[in-house]
């Protein structure tokens, strides 16, 4: 006779415990041989975590160990010191403030901190419809390839039957 739900249930809830009560024993004894390993080989967290065995905070995560924050450059050595103009002046800025060069010559350009806008950016020609159905669908031929004209090229359709419906 086929068993109950209930007595599957009751035999599935067995087997979990003893599931859990093995995966309990056979996980204390790998923790207990990575002990042994740790203190044979006389390992550091810094060794078996990396740089730091605290949790990465976005921070963290994202800086490169050496790498700058990039920011606006406003003043600079020549050297790789720099300074955005903001809190306190670094120690290489003030000796030599001190040494009797003027802040100005620290000075970088303002073309080479500019950030990209508009105005000096390369201007891009217009777009305008290349690619047509003859319904009312157009692509300009920039980004991916719209579903309507994927279909039309699986139907057999070309590029160019599709371009010379557009004019």
């Amino acid at each position: 006779m086929a068993n109950s739900y209930a007595e599957i249930q009751k035999k599935i809830a067995a087997l979990q415990k003893e599931a859990d009560a093995a995966l309990a024993r056979e996980v204390a004894g790998v923790i207990d041989r990575i002990r042994v390993a740790i203190t044979h080989y006389g390992l550091t967290p810094d060794q078996l975590f990396g740089r730091t065995a605290t949790k990465p905070t976005k921070e963290r995560a994202a800086k490169v160990p050496g790498q700058k924050k990039q920011g606006r450059i406003a003043y600079g050595d020549g050297q790789g010191n720099t300074w955005g103009g903001w809190g306190k002046r670094p120690t290489w800025l003030r000796e030599a403030l001190a040494a009797g060069k003027k802040l100005e010559d620290f000075q970088v350009s303002a073309q080479a901190t500019k950030p990209a806008t508009r105005k000096n950016m390369k201007k891009r020609r217009p777009s305008g419809v290349l690619y047509s159905d003859g319904a009312g669908h157009s692509w300009t031929g920039r980004g991916p390839q719209p579903r309507w004209l994927k279909e039309a090229i699986a139907e057999g359709k070309t590029l160019e039957q599709m371009r010379s419906q557009s004019s």
